[in-house]
């Protein structure tokens, strides 16, 4: 273990305040029925503020309120069924979701749909995020079973954290909130890059200013999402000469240990994020949106993570209806609070939170794995399956099925995408089949071909998906359609949607076309142009 170049409070001081702290922690987490206890204080607190809100009259909500009445009252709604109100607090109106005026706003990263949307963002709100990122580290430390990460510095990726100023009132990004929300220790302490890289907006220039910046420093955590981490790795292997070894970051900072990423699961990155941590660094998942804090691993395998039920947000599921998708209309739509859910089952958490959001719908679908803790998996997000025939698949099947047949085969898979296609099999006829767009690593051991990929994935998604199967086998489903991309056609899509900085929240499947039109527009063999998504 090299010196660690030394926090600005006595080593001597950090480890003995972070390991009581985490202690604590973990005292907290086995007491008997303390996440619904949690949820119980928070749904109490959360009714109390916004009775006291235009929202709030307007629903006849009062701080005596039962749950039951509480969505008999409230109708289920998604963030954007929300907008109206926030621009209403955006433009300085007082009491609308929440209590006054709020002066600061976050924008969301706008991966699910056409733009960004806004969230109000007040003091409870960054206590809220404080105390989730608080949380998801105290749960690396005890998988650890030590707290030498908070010996050295946090390295965070992401969007410019610069703060806009209109009239009085603020917006950043959820990067820039992430920023304002860390106690003044932490800020000190631990969190980097400095301040005049972190406003620079993501690119290769951020990436070199972050290198430049914490070359000299000692980095015990990178954080961000998976692809943006691989990038961290490529920029300190160009500043090397590439005469680095395959884990320049752990070359680089001997006393890095931990790696969170967060906003979007390793996926295909798992690999290349590997190979760029080298052998020691551990892997930490946190589940977070500009929404909140929701869950964290707490265990080796990254299988589930561990609902944060004590940090400010409550907590209802909504069962995914069969059709795999969740309606315009959502009136009456039948929720169940934590001590309701059942493992197995699909749900769309709906979250009550301190930005004034009363049962807000998001976008993710989550299938809990266990229920005394309350243990999570991220499945896919909602409006991302596939499911004309009754196939129910979600993004997460796809991936495992896809990383599968690649290890079998000793193929890479650099990204892909999934979408429904009507095949032409003669005059008057058609198949329904997946449409398969797949780039995978040049230079293997064995060159990839379609009609190995076709029958490998059918086969996979049949042995574990039954209804796949049933469909494929009343013939509802052709075999899939297999187009092998040249490399780079993935990365030039991200480019032309300007989604570059979140390459890892790709959707892997859509129930329409768009993306896979999109990407048709792009490949060698079709000329054309799409509308942007």
């Amino acid at each position: 273990m090299v010196t660690p170049r030394m926090t600005l409070a006595p080593r001597f001081l950090v480890t003995l305040w972070a390991g009581l702290r985490v202690a604590g922690f973990a005292r907290r987490l086995k007491r008997r029925d303390h996440d619904l206890r949690a949820q119980h204080q928070a749904f109490a607190r959360l009714v109390a503020q916004s009775a006291r809100t235009e929202f709030g009259r307007a629903h006849g909500l009062a701080a005596t309120l039962t749950y039951a009445q509480f969505c008999a009252q409230v109708p289920l709604r998604t963030l954007s069924g929300f907008q109206p109100f926030i621009t209403r607090m955006a433009a300085g109106e007082t009491d609308v979701l929440l209590p006054g005026r709020c002066p600061l706003f976050v924008e969301t990263a706008g991966t699910t749909g056409p733009s960004p949307l806004l969230l109000p963002a007040p003091e409870a709100v960054l206590d809220h995020f404080c105390l989730g990122l608080r949380d998801a580290l105290f749960h690396y430390a005890r998988r650890a079973g030590h707290t030498r990460v908070f010996l050295g510095r946090h390295l965070h990726l992401g969007a410019s954290i610069a703060v806009a100023e209109n009239q009085g009132r603020y917006r950043t990004s959820l990067d820039g909130l992430l920023t304002l929300c860390v106690s003044a220790w932490a800020e000190a302490n631990l969190r980097s890059p400095p301040g005049e890289v972190a406003v620079l907006p993501d690119g290769p220039d951020k990436l070199a200013a972050t290198v430049a910046a914490m070359r000299a420093l000692n980095v015990t955590l990178v954080a961000g999402t998976p692809d943006r981490l691989c990038a961290l790795a490529d920029q300190v292997r160009a500043d090397a000469g590439g005469t680095e070894p395959t884990a320049p970051l752990a070359t680089l900072w001997p006393n890095l240990e931990c790696c969170l990423h967060a906003g979007a699961p390793t996926g295909l990155f798992t690999e290349a994020l590997r190979a760029a941590l080298g052998p020691k660094p551990r892997l930490h998942e946190v589940y977070l949106s500009a929404e909140g804090v929701f869950a964290a691993q707490d265990e080796a395998s990254p299988a589930a993570l561990r609902l944060i039920a004590d940090a400010g947000v409550f907590f209802e599921f909504l069962p995914l209806p069969a059709s795999g998708e969740v309606g315009p209309d959502l009136t009456g739509t039948p929720c169940v609070p934590l001590e309701g859910i059942r493992t197995g089952v699909d749900y769309v958490p709906v979250i009550t939170t301190p930005a004034g959001l009363c049962r807000c719908v998001t976008h993710d679908i989550v299938r809990f794995v266990s229920v005394n803790p309350p243990r999570l998996q991220v499945v896919g997000r909602t409006g991302f399956r596939l499911n004309a025939q009754g196939e129910r698949l979600t993004e997460r099947d796809l991936l495992a099925a896809l990383q599968a047949v690649c290890q079998r085969n000793g193929w890479a898979p650099i990204s892909f995408h999934v979408a429904p296609y009507a095949q032409r099999l003669g005059a008057g006829q058609k198949a329904q089949v997946h449409e398969w767009w797949i780039e995978l690593r040049t230079h293997s051991m064995r060159t990839p071909m379609a009609n190995v990929l076709a029958p490998e994935l059918d086969a996979e998604l049949c042995h574990h998906h039954p209804d796949y199967a049933q469909r494929r086998a009343s013939g509802a489903l052709g075999l899939p359609l297999i187009r092998l991309v040249m490399p780079g056609l993935f990365e030039r899509w991200a480019h032309e949607q300007g989604k570059v900085s979140s390459a890892s929240k790709l959707p892997r499947c859509r129930p329409d076309r768009l993306i896979a039109d999109q990407l048709a527009a792009l490949a060698p063999f079709y000329q054309g142009t799409i509308a942007p998504f």
